[in-house]
């Protein structure tokens, strides 16, 4: 339960990082809303959290001496979240009109709402080994379906490089600045993804089609979080225009945390798994789909797993590189 604690996390910052009035102009943040979570059994809440994170320089997630903070937009408004792990407790603070939804959440971003039952990694010698070293692997959870179908899209058929570089500049440029006694500003995402001019995603580096699609998805904001439930949730994002099988599965499992979701079409993916379960490179769908077969209900825990094996597939040239298109 929320509560206040002296104790729990730094509610203020130290001299010697206290923002300067004309370079950090946030409201006075006051004391933060507390509250300590205990799960009943093991759980890896820090790797839950982390996977959330787009790229190392998010400016909606950071970690810093031990401390994950995350800026985000609740239904309640928008929230600061410092979130510290320990072994056998997840103590959180929270700062923002949003604070009270972001605490409540909590436990389900660290994966408490993840079960493993029925999962059985000994269909193969590779994932049995990786679970064995990681028996608490849990995925997290953010509630937050919008947010999380905008950060798949700008990660559409481009590098990672290109996707996290335009989401820090449009969350910088256009988000919200976090409340609280963050480590370096941050900025939860816009309220209006529709009201961002088409300069603007230009200068980010995003490409015109990732921009239209959440452009026309943010015209549809509130039927799409009406309709979509983590059953029905595939069913309505496929039938955005420009939301495919992948950027589904992978707003299904940043949002509602889907332990058997498979991200298709994915670059890698279908060359990762094929590799680590046969020791060959797999190059198609089907193919991959038919060797995760076995763990059906877990696919996506199966897939982690397997990225946690440590088996991977030898380069065999460059990696791809980035494509600019901001000067054409």
């Amino acid at each position: 339960m929320p509560g206040h604690r002296a104790d729990a996390l730094p509610a203020g910052n130290p001299p010697d990082t206290a923002p300067h009035a004309t370079r950090d102009p946030r409201p006075e943040h006051g004391r933060p809303l507390e509250t300590e979570y205990r799960p009943r059994a093991p759980i890896d809440a820090a790797r839950a959290i982390r996977a959330q994170q787009r790229g190392a320089h998010d400016p909606a997630q950071q970690e810093h001496e031990g401390v994950i903070w995350r800026a985000t937009r609740t239904p309640d408004g928008v929230a600061t979240l410092a979130i510290r792990v320990e072994r056998h407790r997840i103590r959180g603070a929270a700062w923002g009109p949003g604070a009270g939804w972001a605490l409540d959440q909590l436990p389900a971003l660290c994966g408490a709402d993840d079960d493993p039952t029925g999962f059985d990694p000994t269909h193969h010698p590779v994932v049995d080994a990786a679970h064995r070293r990681h028996p608490d692997l849990r995925i997290g959870r953010t509630d937050l379906l919008f947010d999380a179908l905008v950060s798949a899209i700008f990660e559409q058929k481009v590098t990672g490089l290109q996707a996290f570089g335009a989401w820090r500049m449009i969350l910088t440029w256009c988000g919200e600045r976090a409340v609280g006694p963050t480590p370096r500003p941050m900025f939860a995402p816009p309220a209006d993804w529709a009201a961002i001019p088409s300069w603007t995603w230009h200068r980010a580096g995003l490409e015109p089609p990732q921009s239209r699609t959440i452009v026309a998805a943010a015209g549809r904001r509130r039927s799409i979080e009406r309709a979509a439930s983590p059953a029905s949730a595939d069913r309505v994002l496929t039938s955005l225009p420009g939301v495919g099988a992948w950027t589904s599965a992978e707003t299904r499992i940043r949002a509602f945390g889907d332990a058997d979701a498979v991200s298709v079409a994915d670059y890698h993916l279908a060359h990762q798994v094929g590799f680590a379960l046969t020791g060959r490179r797999v190059d198609d769908d089907d193919g991959m789909l038919a060797l995760l077969e076995p763990w059906r209900g877990h696919r996506q825990r199966a897939i982690q797993l397997i990225g946690l094996s440590g088996v991977v597939e030898p380069r065999r040239g460059p990696r791809l590189a980035p494509e600019d298109h901001r000067a054409r």
